[in-house]
C-alpha cells in the first residue's frame, strides 16, 4: 500500500501522510448497488418549482 503525502499548506498538514488505498479500490462502483438519479427539475416533493432557472426546455 502506498502512501500520500501532503502539502505544507497549514501547519498541522506539514508532515502529516496517510495511505492510499489503491490495491483495494475498484475503479467503477459495483453495478448492482448502483442506482441512475432522476432529473427533478428543480421541483421538490411536492412538485413545486423550489430551485430557479432549472427545467423546461433543453439543457443548456
Amino acid at each position: 500500500m502506498g502512501i500520500r503525502k501532503y502539502k505544507p499548506t497549514t501547519p498541522g498538514r506539514r508532515g502529516s501522510s496517510v495511505a492510499d488505498f489503491v490495491e483495494i479500490t475498484r475503479s467503477t462502483p459495483e453495478k448492482s448497488l448502483v442506482r441512475p438519479l432522476s432529473k427533478t427539475g428543480g421541483r421538490n416533493n411536492a412538485g413545486r418549482i423550489t430551485t430557479r432557472h432549472i427545467g423546461g426546455g433543453h439543457k443548456r
